[in-house]
């Protein structure tokens, strides 16, 4: 009986492939394709090869927080240092090296545009834009409408 193309995954080796991809930000049909199936083929793979869907989830899960941490940074702002650098002569080696000739300490500023993603999504009960309001009790409406001699 010959051998499913599953198998060639479901040994460490190939498990570490799909987690990389997969933690590399590969969609599941680019990695599909690298596998060299259909999407559907992946699907069916991850129901029934439990480290499949294991490997994947494991690498995406690893990207998703690396990208939670960098919004996060992002909405709070941070600082680094800008390195400037210029080639120049080394007389002792006779050849041309990189040389750090200026070192900046910078502040980015946080972003609001992230600070309103992050609330939205962590705190929707505060932040979403839509709020339900309840009310209770009597709305006594008396509109009156005065048209005025001319227009009656």
């Amino acid at each position: 009986m010959a051998k499913g193309k599953y198998e060639k995954w479901i040994n460490e080796e190939g498990l570490v492939l799909l987690e990389g991809w997969a933690r590399a930000g590969l969609t599941d049909e680019q990695i599909a394709h690298n596998v060299g199936v259909s999407r559907s083929t992946l699907n069916d793979w991850k129901k029934r090869y439990p480290d499949i869907s294991d490997a994947l989830k494991k690498g995406k899960e690893v990207v998703d927080l690396q990208v939670e941490n960098a919004l996060l940074k992002r909405a709070l702002g941070y600082e680094y240092e800008e390195v400037t650098q210029e080639s120049q002569w080394n007389e002792k080696t006779n050849k041309y090296e990189l040389v750090i000739t200026k070192l900046v300490k910078k502040r980015q500023a946080p972003d609001t545009t992230a600070q309103i993603f992050w609330l939205k999504n962590r705190r929707p009960d505060k932040w979403r834009d839509k709020q339900d309001v309840e009310h209770t009790g009597d709305m006594d409406l008396n509109i009156v409408i005065d048209y005025g001699e001319d227009n009656g």
